[in-house]
């Protein structure tokens, strides 16, 4: 995977200025965010910003435009109120949107979820939208992450076992956002976690193709749903494309494979019920 350079990080860069309405002012390390106050943003964190996506394409710039806007964003708060501001977001380990390992305040077991900062209220066309932060926008307000992640897990846990007396109650075993927190995040909380698996005796499965919804009970559910489901969603808004499978402390994903599109052809054709009559 080849570094861009500089010259393409800057012409990154300004593809998201113009397209984005990003104030910016390249320079040679890196860019400036102006405003106030003024943001420096270094062509090292914008590589990190993109992991490996072109900046001219259009996931990196989109990667390299929410990077941006949510430094501008945080910036634009003071310590205490990005504080208030935090919390928590779990992200599948290959999503379009994974911001990177200095992101990731835990990764829950499994190898399937990450999880780590966002925060809402802060974009001014949306305030109910959780924005990725990255971790320079933490270190840049003086905000210690060991100890607001703390908090944020503990509103994780609450939020989880809220989630989990309200899918216990729906017919359908529907997984719903909350709190803030779509179903993904949810998901990265072990009271959820045990209240699914204990319900299904010990090992829980869930089928989340999207980040905002997913189902418990899988015998309503058409085996060829979850992965036709997760396809059809765009890849910003798409959880994971597998069923998961849930104990206590672990999430992990189903094995790959199968063709579950083909599991209704599998049974015999029924009997024809309607019998021959003899008309008179």
């Amino acid at each position: 995977m080849r570094a861009p350079t500089t010259t393409e990080l800057r012409r990154g860069v300004l593809a998201v200025s113009v397209l984005n309405d990003v104030d910016l002012e390249p320079a040679r390390a890196g860019v400036m965010l102006t405003g106030s106050p003024r943001v420096w943003v270094s062509w090292s964190e914008c590589r990190r910003a993109l992991a490996g996506h072109d900046p001219e394409g259009t996931l990196g710039r989109a990667r390299l435009s929410a990077w941006l806007l949510a430094r501008r964003w945080c910036a634009d708060l003071s310590r205490e109120e990005l504080e208030l501001a935090l919390r928590p977001v779990g992200l599948p380990l290959e999503h379009v949107l994974h911001p990177g390992l200095d992101w990731v305040r835990e990764r829950v077991l499994g190898e399937a979820l990450d999880l780590g900062f966002g925060a809402v209220g802060v974009d001014p066309a949306d305030p109910d939208r959780v924005v990725l932060v990255p971790t320079s926008a933490l270190d840049e307000a003086g905000i210690d992450p060991e100890v607001a992640w703390s908090g944020a897990r503990l509103l994780l846990e609450e939020l989880g076992s809220l989630a989990a007396e309200r899918v216990a109650r729906d017919p359908k075993g529907q997984l719903r956002p909350y709190g803030g927190c779509d179903v993904v995040t949810l998901l990265g909380s072990r009271s959820l976690r045990t209240s699914l698996a204990n319900a299904a005796g010990g090992m829980g499965a869930a089928v989340v193709p999207m980040r905002r919804r997913g189902w418990t009970r899988l015998a309503l559910i058409d085996p060829a749903f979850g992965p036709a489901a997760a396809a059809a969603t765009p890849a910003q808004d798409r959880g994971f494309d597998r069923p998961v499978l849930l104990t206590s402390d672990e999430l992990t994903l189903a094995a790959e494979g199968g063709r579950p599109e083909r599991l209704a052809l599998r049974d015999r054709p029924a009997e024809t019920w309607v019998r021959d009559v003899l008309y008179h």
